[in-house]
Formats: C-alpha cells, sequence, structure tokens
C-alpha cells in the first residue's frame, strides 16, 4: 500500500488501476471501474507556485508537463495527449538539458501557478448568514453565542449580510446603523431578483436601467446601494453584534397541534437573489442555519399539522411523500442559480426532527457546499466545527471559492462522470463518454467551493477496441492523464493547479499479474461506496446488496487462485486481501443499510462519503479500533465482537463517531475510583491514553465527530456493538471468552460470508 500512499502525497490522487486494463473488454472485466479520487487542492508543501502564465498545447489546451518530449536544439515539445508539436515562445529562449523550468522537472508533476496583479483586483469573500427564529429560547441562545463567536473569528475585509426567517424572511439593512431596519418578504412564495431589486429600493432616487442585465458594482448598481446589505466585518461588528443580541424567536403564535410556520426555501431563494444582484462571480457563501422542517412556501417538506409524520425511507420509497419531489425541483433550481453565480450554500442542521436536508442535498452537494447536522445549536458538533470554519490553525480548512475543474486524457480514455461536489459545465468534448455517472457529459465541472479536503470520485471509460485496427492507435504503453484545477485561493488571487500523471496499460490476459499489482483496494472500496450510494439514488428498484455481492464474486472469480469446484484451494493475493471484508462492511454500513436512519441523516452520511478523500472513506466504510489493556500498548484489533474483554478499553472510530468502550471489569475500577488513589497510576495512564487519542481524531476532523464514551453492557454501548462482526451471536455453537460479549443479530458473520464467496467464485 505504501507506494500508493506516497502517489497520493505528491499529487493528491489514487486509483483503482494503478495499471490500467488497456481495452474496453479487460476493463469491464475487471468489475472495478478504472477511476480515480483525486484531492485538488491537497496541501503539500513541495508543489511549487509559479510567478507566470502556463504554456499550452495549440491543439488540444493542455499545459506542458514533465512527460512532454523537448527538442532543446529547436525549442520545440511534443504534447503526450495529442502529439502536437509546439514552438517555445522567446521567454524560454534560454532553456537547456541543464537549466529547466520547473514545470518540465520531473519530479513536479504538480504545479501551481499564480495569476499576476494584472488580473484584477482581490475580491474579497463574502459571507451571508441565514438564521431560523423559529426555535425554543434555549436553542436561539446557544444559536446566538455560536454566530457572535464566528463573527469575531471573520476575517476583517470580508463582506458580511444577515437574513433571519421564520413565517416571513427579513432582510437586515446593516449600513444603516442608527436603527435597526429590515425588509421583510412574504414566506409563501418565491422572490425574484427583479422583486429585490425594486422592493429594497437598489434605485432609489436614480432611473432604473432598462436593458441589459442589473448585477454588481460593474453592471448598473451603486457601490453605496449594496454596502447597504453587505459590509466589510470590521464596519459592521457592532450593528451586527446588537441585530444579533436581539435575535427573538419568531412571534407568530403557534397553535398546540400545529408546526411552526417557516419559510426556509424562500428565504434561501432571497438570499441566493441578492447574492446575485450584489456581487455575482465573487466568492460568496449562505452560511443556513436551520432548526427544524420547513413548513411554508416553496420546498416545505411537511405540512404544518403535528399528526402528519415528516417522510421516512419507506414513504420515498412507496412515492408517498406528496411534498418532496417538488421540493427536490425546487432546490435544484437554486442550485442552478447559485452555480451560475458562482456561489456556495453552507447547511448547518441542528435538530431532533428532520429539516429537509436529503431535499437540500443537491443544492449543498453541486456548490461543494459544507454540511454539518447534530441534534442542537448547543452540541459541541456544532458549535466546534462552525469555529473550525474560520479559525486558521494547522488543520484549518482554507476555504477557496470559484474552482473549474477540467480534465484532459490520451485519446483512447474517456471520462464518465464525476461523483463528487461539483456540478457538470455541459462542455462536450471527444473526452466525454456516452454513459453518464453522476456529473458527466463534459471534461469541464464547476466547483464554487472547494477546501483542502474536497475529492471528486473520477470514473473513466477505457475506450481502446482490441483487434487489428488498434495496432496502429499507440506505440506508447502509458495512458496520460492532466487534471486543472482554476480556483480563487483563501488569500483572494486566482491560482491554477495543474497536475499530470502517466498510468502503464496491458492487455490481454497476459497482464492479469501486472494488474493485481497495480489494484489499490482501499481506493477501489471507497469507489465502489460512492457508486453504490449514487445508484440508490438515480435507479428505482436498484438492490444495492446484491449489486455488491456480485461484483465481489465476479472480482474473486477473476484474480482469485483456485481449482474448479475446490472451495477450499481458493486465495487472494494480498493485494486483493483485504477487499471483500471492505465490502462484507460496506453491506453493514449506514449508506447500504438504510433502515436505522432518517432520509435525512442518509442524506448527510452520503454528501460526508462523496466529498471525503480515501482514508477518510475507508474509515466510513469499516471503523478502526485499537485495543488498550496492562498487557500491551495500544494495538489495533480486528473489527469483531471477540475484542471485547472485561480488562480492555477500546477505541472504535467510525468517522461519524469516536466511541472509547470500558470493558465491565475496567468500568467497575473506575467507578470505585481507582485511578485517583496512589499506587494506581498506571490504571489512571489506561484510561487517559484513548481519551488522548481520541481527542487528536476529533481535532484532525471536520465536521466534528461525536464523542461516545460507554461501558461494556451500557446502553450506549451498542454505538459500538452495531460495527462489530458478529461472530458470536445468541445462535452460534461457540460460546463467548470469559469476559467477552455476544451480539443478539441474525446478520451472517464475516466467516459464513467468506465461505459462500469462496464457493461462489471458484464455479
Amino acid at each position: 500500500m505504501s507506494e500508493f500512499l506516497d502517489l497520493e502525497a505528491q499529487d493528491g490522487i489514487r486509483m483503482t488501476w494503478n495499471v490500467i486494463p488497456g481495452t474496453k473488454q479487460d476493463a469491464t472485466n475487471c468489475v472495478v471501474p478504472v477511476s480515480a479520487i483525486f484531492t485538488p487542492l491537497k496541501p503539500n508543501p513541495a508543489i511549487p507556485v509559479l510567478p507566470y502564465a502556463p504554456l499550452r498545447c495549440r491543439m488540444c489546451r493542455s499545459i506542458l508537463n514533465p512527460f512532454s518530449i523537448v527538442d532543446f536544439v529547436a525549442k520545440i515539445w511534443v504534447c503526450p495527449f495529442c502529439f502536437q508539436r509546439n514552438h517555445f515562445p522567446q521567454h524560454y529562449s534560454s532553456i537547456s538539458e541543464n537549466n529547466l523550468p520547473a514545470e518540465l522537472f520531473p519530479q513536479y508533476t504538480t504545479v501551481e501557478y499564480a495569476s499576476t496583479a494584472e488580473t484584477g483586483p482581490v475580491a474579497p469573500p463574502v459571507f451571508l448568514f441565514v438564521v431560523d427564529t423559529c426555535m425554543i429560547e434555549d436553542e436561539i441562545s446557544y444559536l446566538k453565542s455560536a454566530l457572535a463567536q464566528a463573527i469575531e473569528l471573520l476575517p476583517d475585509q470580508s463582506l458580511v449580510g444577515f437574513i433571519t426567517f421564520g413565517t416571513y424572511v427579513q432582510v437586515h439593512e446593516l449600513g444603516f446603523g442608527l436603527l435597526p431596519k429590515s425588509y421583510v418578504f412574504k414566506g409563501t412564495k418565491e422572490v425574484t431578483k427583479e422583486q429585490i431589486l425594486d422592493q429594497m429600493s437598489f434605485f432609489a432616487g436614480k432611473t432604473k436601467p432598462t436593458a441589459g442585465v442589473i448585477a454588481g458594482a460593474r453592471d448598473g448598481l451603486s457601490t453605496e446601494s449594496i454596502a447597504r446589505f453587505l459590509l466589510p466585518a470590521s464596519e459592521c461588528e457592532f450593528v451586527l453584534n446588537s441585530v444579533i443580541e436581539e435575535l427573538q424567536k419568531d412571534p407568530w403564535p403557534v397553535p398546540a397541534d400545529k408546526r411552526s410556520s417557516r419559510c426556509t426555501g424562500v428565504a434561501l431563494s432571497v438570499a441566493a437573489s441578492l447574492l446575485g444582484v450584489c456581487v455575482p462571480g465573487s466568492g460568496a457563501r449562505i452560511m443556513a442555519f436551520v432548526g427544524g422542517p420547513s413548513t411554508e412556501g416553496p420546498g416545505s417538506i411537511v405540512s404544518k399539522s403535528l399528526s402528519e409524520p415528516i417522510r421516512s425511507h419507506k414513504d420515498l420509497d412507496k412515492g408517498s411523500a406528496p411534498l418532496y419531489n417538488k421540493a427536490v425541483k425546487f432546490y435544484e433550481d437554486i442550485s442552478k442559480q447559485l452555480v451560475n453565480q458562482g456561489h456556495v450554500l453552507d447547511l448547518f442542521a441542528c435538530a431532533l426532527d428532520q429539516v429537509g436536508v436529503a431535499e437540500m442535498k443537491v443544492a449543498v452537494e453541486r456548490t461543494g457546499g459544507i454540511v454539518v447536522l447534530a441534534e442542537s445549536f448547543g452540541h459541541s458538533i456544532f458549535k466546534d466545527s462552525l469555529r473550525r470554519i474560520f479559525q486558521s490553525s494547522d488543520s484549518d480548512l482554507d476555504l477557496s471559492f470559484n474552482g473549474i475543474f477540467e480534465i484532459n486524457c490520451s485519446k483512447d480514455v474517456k471520462i464518465q462522470g464525476i461523483i463528487g461536489p461539483c456540478t457538470s459545465l455541459e462542455k462536450k468534448s471527444p473526452l466525454s463518454s456516452d454513459t453518464v455517472i453522476g456529473q458527466g457529459n463534459t471534461s469541464a465541472w464547476k466547483m464554487c467551493g472547494l477546501d483542502r479536503k474536497t475529492s471528486l470520485c473520477l470514473i473513466f471509460d477505457i475506450a481502446k477496441k482490441d483487434g487489428p485496427e488498434s495496432i496502429g492507435q499507440s506505440a506508447s504503453d502509458q495512458f496520460y492523464f492532466q487534471f486543472l484545477t482554476y480556483y480563487q485561493h483563501h488569500e483572494g488571487q486566482m491560482r491554477l493547479r495543474a497536475t499530470t500523471l502517466s498510468r502503464k496499460w496491458v492487455a490481454g490476459s497476459g497482464g492479469v499479474q501486472e494488474l493485481i499489482a497495480g489494484f489499490d483496494q482501499e481506493a477501489a472500496a471507497a469507489v465502489m461506496a460512492r457508486l453504490v450510494s449514487f445508484k440508490m439514488e438515480a435507479e428505482a428498484d436498484f438492490d444495492p446488496i446484491r449489486w455488491l455481492d456480485r461484483a465481489l464474486i465476479s472480482l474473486c472469480s477473476k484474480f482469485g487462485d483456485y481449482h474448479k469446484e475446490t472451495p477450499s484451494s481458493f486465495s487472494l493475493s494480498p493485494r486483493l486481501s483485504i477487499f471483500p471484508q471492505f465490502m462484507f462492511n460496506l453491506r453493514r454500513s449506514q449508506f447500504v443499510q438504510v433502515f436505522n436512519n432518517s432520509p435525512d441523516e442518509t442524506a448527510y452520511f452520503t454528501m460526508m462519503l462523496n466529498r471525503e478523500n480515501v482514508a477518510n472513506a475507508v474509515v466510513m466504510i469499516q471503523p478502526s479500533l485499537i485495543s488498550y489493556s496492562f498487557q500491551s500498548g495500544p494495538e489495533p484489533v480486528l473489527l469483531d465482537v471477540t475484542a471485547i474483554a472485561a480488562d480492555r478499553i477500546l477505541l472504535l472510530d467510525s468517522y461519524f463517531t469516536v466511541v472509547i468502550f470500558h470493558g465491565i471489569t475496567i468500568a467497575q475500577w473506575r467507578k470505585a475510583g481507582y485511578q485517583d488513589q496512589e499506587g494506581h497510576e498506571a490504571f489512571a495512564q489506561l484510561l487517559q491514553a484513548p481519551q488522548e487519542e481520541a481527542d487528536a481524531i476529533i481535532k484532525e476532523r471536520f465536521p466534528v465527530p461525536r464523542l461516545v464514551v460507554c461501558d461494556q453492557y451500557g446502553s450506549q454501548a451498542r454505538f459500538l456493538l452495531a460495527k462489530l462482526n458478529p461472530s458470536v451471536s445468541y445462535n452460534s455453537d461457540n460460546p463467548p471468552p470469559p469476559g467477552g460479549d455476544v451480539i443478539f443479530t441474525d446478520d451472517v458473520s464475516f466467516q459464513v460470508f467468506m465461505d459462500h464467496l469462496q464457493r461462489l467464485a471458484v464455479q
């Protein structure tokens, strides 16, 4: 695995097949698609930042890179993608083998080009807070303190706006400091940009231009009229803090048998239109803080009557959630508007009930927004996550804006699409495949918001046919890929990051061993997880477990070693040996088993899976388990019920929750207070060690995970038991070891799963 990790550290990419099946048929036989998980802005101090513009091929527009063939005498370079010969411009005249520009150094497969001063002024980022007021007093006071803290952490030059909503939407005029003043919109119908321009008196005392697009200070709006609503944080701190301090519960009375009337959809539509009018095309985020389901106007997910429950997975499957499709359509329109403007929607949903994350998912995901789901605004998941967005530390997010992601590859490779936080720009090219997965039909994507962790899953299609006509196609055995990411750096200037890589391809049956040697099972598990959750959403009557099982059986029968019809002879190369275990845990994970989760939770888990890198996705699929005991230091143990012992502490990291589980003996000693007594320092250290490890995990991760500290046989122990392999269950023959545990389940254990797999793979 280590060589794959080195490639990832250098270029931020993990490919499922690092030796690529060379023809369409070979690729189909390999079951796991040829795909890559790419983190465009992965931090790497070794990447050079070049202060000049990139040199492009005149045919295919790809950028000069270490794989280009250079003729130093004639000053010509040959593009590895389209084989076009290009002349070097005048300012490259001094190049020679001993005097290379950085982009030709073999180790600089990833370089970054910084824009120069001529590309225009640095635009400050814009943060527009959209705050729900239909909540109980406690929640409002939690939210007020979190917002006040966030406002202090905002960069001074960034622009801030503030909108509150309940039954009506209020846009606060922060530029008017003498007394609080706001514009109110009705919560029952959508608001267009024209209505915003008219009703918010953007043309007071001036004539409105009759033709042309009215947007921003460049096109017809005065800077003063924009500055009424969006002000630099340093200038409006006092007004903003007084607005936050005076926030009160929505004043409209709510009958006891009704939900409060909350117009989330209209509030977000007003926010999107306000940004579209004032700052189109510059980096801006709508940060929505929602404390309950939307019940009013477009985008509502449930009626006001409490006798009607909020939609469940069952309702969605049966088609008995009447408002669902309308709401999704509404948020799709908002997402198109935001993508056009280059703006991001972030969602902080904190409520015991569902708030409609499943409907808003499309707008958050396509704009590259952040989503945080918690039970209350007072919960550390919300408070710490919000602080982490603005706080600058080593593990901060470095929010970047307005990205465009482009791809170029050798002509035998096509791109089917991307699963992840981006939107297809519908730029059809010879590179786009006819089959589309995720955001496809294009070779360029818009990423309105991206950070150092955002990871895209690119799914390729090998178009090379085998047969006599393929002989002349390409003499080399390498496929080349180039990924270009243009983005507004978190310091404000535009950057272009270019990553170019090559991978060997093999065709025919002779290359099986090479394919196995280049198989990255962790990346494959992450890709299969994204694919299966995409298909569960996109295809009606899709059976995820059956699909995963069939893929795994085909993969094992192609790449396993066995004699036909003898299951006992079956073995897998170490390169594939953990893959069945990943699939076993993926089948049991919250991505596939949605039974116990609400549609909102499922949408949240999927959005997180779709934006994280391979290492984090693997933890979501197959949690890590570390054991602490007196006998040995911290050591990883199998994710199995046999790991539980009375004198052990277990630390489970399942990405969304971190569980510290005390065996029963340890729990009794702890309750007796031994750790505070003299002579029991070793026990105190044993209790401390998992806590420190958990703190380190929580510090690294965004959104902040939930910490559960529990004891064996306690009610919270379910957080651990639900993830363990049930090798000892209530109906198994082998009793648990003394001090161990059983799991009450009818799920099959991993051993039974493997026996079935071996039997089916050797047929």
